[in-house]
């Protein structure tokens, strides 16, 4: 029997690396932003009880801009923001020297949100190396990185006591803030007394998001707060030198959660030859209705005016193709069929997989008869090597291309217009690689969509053919070469056989898939049905 929740029963303070919350504050990367941003309005249309706390970074991720040639240029610059309010300043421990954490405080009223304290070390009073702990969000220097990790989960709880916050559950999106659960056991003795107090939400199945580092350099560097490595070896049961910080989190949380159905299967396999972690159960990924959805395709939806979705559609290709135009120099046609790849780049996603097949995809794009058009967007990591080479790749592809174009700055704003500029959202990960995604939701909320392999969230939305288009899966177990090439021969045979003639011959029955994919997307994708379970199932379990 579910719980009856009262929102405002408990006192939630959600850590959270990023905060994808508006495109003035720059302070996020990618889905887990997005996903934390989307939780935070949800929680201030709900009026719970929450206060989120997150890092105020200088220079955010990177500015994506071009260089000379076009290709991707990576640029850091200091930001400001005036609207924040400055709240309080306290210090911690890092190493053996006193690093001096200032909160700044984001008032709900400004984006509607629930509030929000950012942390932040670039103050007068650190000298010029803490100053950069919170310049770049995810650091390439590893001991930075800690560093990091040490300001939010350790700074961010002792800033919450300095404000006299009574919090009764903390919830940490991601391992990043696991110095916190070191923190509440110095102040309350003992792990039940964490346990009481701590849940954790774990995003992904790659070995690089389950962050490790050297037992000894953590507690050198004062990761667990004061409490000696024998100790955090006892209380967490990890006695190897590479300590996890996911499985740290496992064992000292009350409850974890994965972040979609086929998530849930994939984390409790990944960590089953553990013990004493704790139950990990599902609460599927969702974004903001209020943020995300087009209010003028679901009043046409609503009104059963076909002819409104199409002309909405047309107009949103237009705005997208203004920016397209002025980046590329390209002019697009809002008559020919549109995909969209626009996404957190990483190899996993597979971004070029379109261009595998390279002569059919070059064939569909430069035809007379029925062609399509195909924009990619997105940041690589700015230290990936290995990402800005594959998105230069793309960029040297489209440049022979009309019909083709990569866009820079792939940012709140852009990734609004891309969502509802596109006719197909093209999502490619690995199968099982993919915990949640989230960009898939808001583009169906803008009249996108989706075709996808069988990852994720798509797996529990997918009716194909009827609300969408799959890619059917292949055997997890074949290398990623044989993987890759198998799936980008299905996704050629689907545009060519299934996508592309629905939408130039069948006019009724692709407007018939948008509106199911519109119904379907909603109320079950919208961060308030989320939000409800987290209270249900994590805070209130």
């Amino acid at each position: 029997m579910e719980k009856n929740v009262d929102y405002c029963g408990k006192k939630i303070a959600y850590f959270s690396m990023e905060f994808a919350i508006d495109q003035s504050l720059k302070i996020y990367s990618g889905g887990l932003g997005y996903l934390a941003g989307s939780y935070m309005k949800s929680a201030y249309d709900k009026k719970c009880n929450m206060t989120g706390v997150g890092i105020l970074w200088t220079e955010g991720y990177y500015d994506q801009e071009r260089d000379y040639e076009d290709y991707m240029n990576v640029v850091f610059r200091r930001k400001r923001y005036y609207f924040l309010k400055e709240l309080t300043t306290v210090d911690i421990k890092i190493h053996s020297e006193t690093v001096y954490v200032k909160a700044f405080y984001l008032d709900p009223a400004i984006f509607k949100t629930a509030p929000v304290i950012l942390l932040s070390t670039d103050i007068d009073e650190n000298n010029f190396l803490a100053r950069t702990i919170t310049k770049k969000l995810y650091d390439n220097d590893e001991d930075t990185r800690i560093k990091q990790e040490i300001i939010l989960g350790i700074g961010g709880a002792k800033v919450i006591d300095e404000l006299g916050e009574d919090i009764d559950i903390y919830h940490i999106n991601e391992g990043h803030a696991v110095p916190l659960a070191f923190y509440l056991y110095s102040k309350y003795g003992s792990v039940e007394e964490v346990k009481k107090r701590f849940v954790f939400t774990t995003h992904t199945p790659l070995k690089a998001g389950n962050e490790s580092h050297n037992i000894l350099k953590l507690s050198h560097l004062n990761f667990f707060n004061g409490v000696d490595t024998e100790e955090a070896k006892k209380i967490t049961n990890i006695y190897e030198d590479d300590f996890n910080l996911t499985l740290a989190a496992l064992k000292l949380a009350k409850k974890a959660n994965a972040v979609s159905k086929l998530h849930e299967k994939v984390t409790k396999d990944m960590w089953k030859d553990y013990i004493d972690t704790s139950d990990i159960v599902s609460i599927t990924n969702a974004q903001s209705k209020r943020v995300w959805a087009s209010k003028e395709l679901y009043n046409a939806l609503e009104n059963d005016e076909d002819f409104e979705i199409e002309a909405t559609k047309k107009r949103y290709k237009r705005e997208l193709f203004e920016v397209i135009a002025d980046q590329t120099g390209k002019i697009f046609d809002e008559d020919v069929l549109t995909i969209v790849w626009a996404r957190r780049f990483v190899e996993y996603k597979r971004p070029g997989l379109l261009k595998l097949k390279i002569e059919r995809f070059k064939h569909l794009v430069e035809r007379q008869k029925q062609p399509i058009q195909v924009i990619w967007a997105g940041k690589p990591y700015p230290f990936d090597q290995y990402g800005i080479n594959l998105f230069n790749e793309l960029i040297n592809l489209c440049s022979g291309l009309k019909r083709a174009a990569v866009l820079t700055g792939y940012e709140l704003r852009l990734s609004r217009l891309l969502k509802r500029g596109a006719d197909v959202w093209l999502n490619t990960p690995r199968l099982t690689r993919e915990a949640s995604g989230t960009s898939g939701m808001s583009a169906a909320m803008n009249g996108a969509i989706n075709l996808s392999t069988l990852d994720g969230w798509f797996a529990e939305f997918v009716k194909d053919g009827i609300n969408s288009f799959a890619i059917p899966p292949v055997d997890v177990k074949l290398d990623y070469e044989e993987q890759d090439d198998k799936d980008a021969n299905s996704l050629m045979n689907i545009l060519e056989d299934v996508v592309v003639p629905m939408y130039y011959e069948d006019e009724d029955r692709w407007i018939n898939i948008i509106k199911e994919s519109m119904r379907n997307v909603l109320p079950y994708f919208d961060s308030d049905r989320m939000l409800d379970e987290y209270y249900k199932k994590l805070y209130y379990a």
